[in-house]
């Protein structure tokens, strides 16, 4: 864990080294977790410290590199446009997992004097289920088991049937042309007979909406 704070120092103490007028200190070092394809777990930032030091980040890039090589052997450094890119050693992953393994565990997993309301799934009743619900059913059940096993009182629960503007839709549309059918009679299920009166909603309002921005008050409202 202490490697990325002395690469961090180390470039730092480089920049003070080369640049004495630019006031450099240890904050002008950016180091983040590399998120491209590119190898590297760690990336420098260079655009910013370079533009300060009044050379090409490629430049700079190439001098932190040779100063850093004399010290930290093991590292494998990488520029790619802009960014130097570090693959640290498969010892310092090793050290990570020391450093979680001596953690007070016990103190980690004691009870708490909190409760926790987690309210997850909610579906509508009234629309079928799909991988989005999945997806926040297995988002509220993981965060549950942390929370449970962080030493908190969970208490799980869901909102039932919470109806909103979309069963309104669909109410509307059945009063006007449903004409009094049901899911047995239009042999379908319920959720799927709903849904096909919200489809039918958006359809009219869409066809009623156009009609309306063509007609005489529509065109003195919308000129």
């Amino acid at each position: 864990m202490n490697l990325l704070f002395n690469i961090q120092s180390s470039i730092s103490n480089f920049l003070i080294k080369e640049y004495p007028d630019k006031a450099f200190g240890i904050g002008d070092v950016l180091i983040s977790a590399n998120k491209t394809q590119n190898k590297g777990d760690y990336t420098v930032l260079l655009f910013p410290i370079a533009k300060k030091a009044g050379i090409s980040p490629l430049q700079l890039g190439e001098r932190i590199i040779s100063y850093l090589q004399i010290e930290f052997n093991t590292l494998t450094f990488e520029i790619v446009s802009g960014f130097l890119n570090i693959e640290m050693p498969v010892s310092y992953w090793h050290d990570c997992l020391k450093h979680l393994m001596i953690l007070d565990l016990k103190n980690l997993f004691a009870k708490k004097d909190k409760t926790v309301l987690v309210e997850y799934s909610s579906p509508n009743t009234n629309k079928p289920l799909h991988l989005g619900h999945i997806r926040n059913i297995l988002l509220g059940w993981s965060l549950s088991n942390i929370l449970d096993r962080l030493g908190y009182k969970v208490i799980k629960t869901q909102v039932v049937n919470d109806r909103g503007i979309a069963i309104c839709k669909s109410m509307l549309a059945w009063q006007k042309f449903g004409n009094e059918s049901t899911p047995e009679s239009a042999g379908i299920k319920g959720d799927h007979f709903v849904g096909d009166y919200y489809v039918l909603f958006e359809r009219k309002f869409k066809e009623e909406y156009q009609e309306f921005q063509t007609s005489e008050m529509g065109q003195q409202i919308y000129r």
